[in-house]
């Protein structure tokens, strides 16, 4: 029984993809047919159907001409760029019976090659004799949005390949001038037929070196030297993912408002806020709900506000530290308490009221549960990395799977901006927020230093990058 029903090329233009089709075209039991999902044509410019589907009835029913290709006695495929018609994709990459090769070329070579292919109108070469010559026209945000675009594509196709457990052909544009590796593809993808040379109508339309194909070639390697080709400014992220906590959410009765808490540590003042504002019309908000018990508030709500609030995440780790790790009464995280102390050496009172634990022994502790956090965080420690310390982007991004918030409120500014959002949607009369209770004597502007800075920022790299957090400000 065949391995595969049906093929597909994943490509770019000027990546060669013309090459290969033409080889493998070349192959007994093998038929590619062009860029089968192209918006602007079907197949190849001049055709007017696949398989006696029309363009019309592609456009119409693209799963049909899928089908087509599915059911060819030979093993019959397409070439799709990630500008082809997405309705087709999902079904194609969830496929086990679709056999994906997935064709790669030099970025900055492709981009070249198409601007030059831009300016002189030929888009495949069959005699030298008939060759166009010119040259490319660096753009730099041209140039970074082709990038950004192929790069995309390239870690979906990966991605999604990895969570269905499939394994594509890779061929580089440099492979497709060994013919070893074409007839390996053949075998890949089950055919008994090999070839015995290479096609050789297609030639190699711009052969020089980058420098001679470039225009403004001094200007393209001053921008290229600013691309981070081995991306080493990014924020490495092994912290969990987590998802959309719809039963904590908090609905109001009477107002449209949602509100989606981050947790933190200690009392949070929002919910005592909307509870007071509910209460002045005789109700109170709502919480545990599933997320069709939201929708039907949200429909219920026309015209509702979702909203969060950000926190400084020194402030919070240390407001956390304070409730859940000091704390040996009610809201205390007892067993993790004691395996911080047992295991990773945390100097924490018996009874957070102990006088002989000050502001000197409060900031060594602090500092200790800081420096704790990273690993925890990068998924590194055998304690779980609880929602009261995990960072603020993974939680904006678990709500992003059931609501995105409105607003992201920053705390510094969450009295005017909740007058102000409670305005919008028409409440007025709205109770001052309340100051929640402090934990302890010692507070953080008592212990705060460079250090305790530095090592907030390490552990939450991504929270301050991502919003844009500065050093925390005593006040």
């Amino acid at each position: 029984m065949a391995q595969f029903d049906y093929f597909v090329v994943f490509a770019e233009m000027r990546t060669g993809s013309n090459f290969l089709e033409a080889n493998l075209n070349a192959l007994d039991g093998l038929a590619c047919h062009g860029e089968a999902f192209n918006p602007h044509f079907i197949g190849y410019p001049t055709s007017e159907s696949i398989l006696d589907v029309t363009q019309a009835d592609r456009d119409d029913q693209p799963k049909r001409l899928l089908r087509a290709i599915k059911k060819t006695p030979d093993l019959s495929g397409f070439r799709y760029f990630h500008d082809h018609d997405p309705r087709v994709f999902d079904e194609m990459i969830d496929d086990l019976k679709c056999a994906k090769i997935i064709l790669t070329r030099n970025p900055v070579e492709s981009y070249v090659s198409w601007k030059i292919a831009q300016a002189t109108g030929q888009w495949k070469l069959t005699d030298a004799k008939a060759r166009k010559g010119a040259k490319a026209q660096f753009d730099e945000d041209e140039f970074s949005a082709h990038l950004s675009a192929l790069q995309a594509f390239q870690v979906t196709l990966l991605n999604r390949l990895q969570v269905s457990g499939q394994t594509a052909f890779y061929v580089a544009y440099e492979d497709l001038q060994n013919l070893d590796v074409m007839n390996g593809l053949a075998a890949w993808l089950g055919v008994d037929d090999r070839l015995e040379g290479l096609d050789k109508k297609l030639k190699v339309q711009n052969p020089n070196a980058l420098s001679e194909k470039v225009s403004n070639y001094d200007q393209m390697s001053e921008a290229l030297a600013a691309v981070d080709q081995f991306n080493l400014t990014r924020t490495p992220n092994f912290e969990p993912r987590r998802g959309a906590a719809a039963p904590t959410y908090v609905a109001c009765s009477h107002a449209p408002l949602l509100y989606l808490p981050i947790r933190g540590g200690g009392q949070d003042p929002v919910v005592a806020w909307l509870k007071a504002l509910d209460r002045s019309y005789g109700g109170k908000p709502v919480t545990k709900q599933s997320q069709n018990d939201l929708r039907e508030w949200m429909r219920g709500h026309p015209g509702h506000r979702s909203f969060s609030v950000l926190r400084h995440p020194l402030k919070r780790a240390h407001t956390v530290f304070c409730h859940r790790i000091l704390n040996t009464g009610q809201g205390g995280y007892g067993g993790i308490r004691t395996m911080l102390i047992k295991r990773y050496k945390i100097t924490l009172p018996i009874d957070p009221a102990d006088p002989g634990f000050g502001k000197v022994e409060h900031r060594a502790a602090f500092v200790q549960f800081l420096a704790f956090l990273k690993p925890n965080l990068a998924g590194q420690t055998a304690i779980r990395v609880d929602p009261d310390w995990a960072s603020q982007a993974k939680i904006v991004e678990g709500f992003a799977e059931f609501v995105l918030p409105d607003h992201l409120i920053r705390q510094e500014s969450l009295d005017a901006e909740l007058l102000q959002l409670a305005e919008t949607v028409g409440v007025k009369d709205v109770a001052p927020l309340s100051s929640p209770p402090a934990f302890g004597d010692v507070t953080l502007a008592d212990i705060y230093d460079a250090e305790i800075e530095k090592l907030a920022r390490a552990a939450y790299a991504r929270d301050y990058l991502m919003f844009g957090f500065e050093d925390w400000v005593p006040t």
